[in-house]
C-alpha cells in the first residue's frame, strides 16, 4: 500500500472561489480529508501580473506541503494558467489544474465545436484554454472574454443580484452572438453564479463548471496514482485555512459548501525563493 493514501488532498484558491472545487471532491471522494487555502488577503489573482501569480501559487502550495498533503490541486484557473509548470517543477508531489479538465469536458459537450470561454482578465490573456482546446480538436472554434467584475460579486455574495444579471449580460452578449453552443465557466468563482448565467445564456448553451469536471479528473489521476485512500470510513475532514476575514470566510462556506467543515483558521503564507 502507498503509505501517502490517508494524507489529505490540499486545495487552494485565491477566496472563496475554490469553495466550488471542495465541495465537488467532496461528493466524488467522500472519505478523503481535505485541507483548503482560501488566500482571502490578495484575492483577486486575476488581475494580478503572471509575475505575481506564479509567486503567489509557490507560496499557497508551500503551505499545503507543510500540512503533508499527498497532492495539490490549484482550484484557479489563473493559477493554472500561468504557474502549474512551475509548481510541477518545483515541487516533488503530485500537482494538478482546473483548466485541462475544464477544456476536455467543453469538447465532449460542444455540437457546433463553437466554445465560449469566461475568466479573469489574466486567464483570458494567457489564451491557456484556446490551446488547451485546440490541441485536442484543431476544427475548434474558441471566443473568449474576461469579466473582471465577476469575482468581486461573488466575494461579495451578490450571486442572484439585479446588478450582476445587468453585467453578465454586457459580458455574455458578444459571445452569444458569435452563436456558441458551450460556454466554460472559467473561473472557479463562476459556478455560484450558474443559475445567473444560465438565465442568460439561455438553455441551448451547455455550461462547463470547471469544478465538476476538475473533481471527476482528479479522481481518476488519484487512482491511476495508487493515492486514494483505502481503508478510511468515516466522512472526509474538511479543513479550511484563510490569509483574511476569517469569520465571513466561516459565513460563506456554511452558504456554498452544503457540508461541514472544522473553523477555518487565520495563516500567513511562508515566502518561497
Amino acid at each position: 500500500m502507498n503509505s501517502n493514501t490517508e494524507l489529505p488532498i490540499g486545495i487552494f484558491d485565491s477566496g472563496i472561489g475554490g469553495l466550488t472545487v471542495v465541495r465537488q471532491i467532496h461528493r466524488v471522494l467522500p472519505h478523503e480529508d481535505l485541507v483548503y487555502l482560501g488566500d482571502t488577503a490578495r484575492v483577486p489573482y486575476g488581475t494580478k501580473s503572471p509575475g505575481t501569480v506564479v509567486r503567489f501559487a509557490c507560496e499557497d502550495t508551500q503551505f499545503l506541503i507543510r500540512q503533508k498533503v499527498k497532492t495539490v490541486l490549484a482550484a484557479c484557473n489563473t493559477v493554472s494558467a500561468w504557474a502549474l509548470p512551475t509548481l510541477e517543477r518545483k515541487f516533488d508531489l503530485p500537482i494538478f489544474g482546473v483548466l485541462i479538465p475544464g477544456a476536455q469536458a467543453a469538447l465532449e459537450k460542444t455540437k457546433s465545436r463553437r466554445i465560449g470561454i469566461i475568466g479573469t482578465a489574466t486567464t483570458v490573456r494567457s489564451q491557456a484554454y484556446h490551446r488547451a482546446i485546440l490541441a485536442r480538436d484543431d476544427s475548434a472554434r474558441v471566443f473568449a472574454r474576461a469579466c473582471p467584475l465577476l469575482v468581486p460579486l461573488v466575494e461579495e455574495g451578490w450571486t442572484n443580484h439585479r446588478v450582476t444579471r445587468m453585467i453578465l449580460r454586457a459580458y455574455l452578449s458578444p459571445l452569444l452572438r458569435r452563436g456558441i453552443d458551450t460556454l466554460v465557466l472559467g473561473c472557479t468563482h463562476y459556478p455560484l453564479l450558474k443559475n445567473a448565467i444560465r438565465g442568460v445564456a439561455g438553455r441551448e448553451v451547455a455550461l462547463v463548471d470547471s469544478a465538476e469536471s476538475c473533481a471527476r479528473f482528479l479522481k481518476k489521476r488519484l487512482q491511476s496514482a495508487d493515492l486514494l485512500t483505502k481503508s478510511r470510513r468515516r466522512p472526509g475532514v474538511i479543513q479550511p485555512f484563510v490569509t483574511d476575514e476569517v469569520e465571513r470566510f466561516d459565513q460563506l462556506s456554511r452558504r456554498f459548501l452544503s457540508a461541514p467543515t472544522e473553523p477555518a483558521r487565520k495563516v500567513d503564507l511562508p515566502t518561497v525563493p
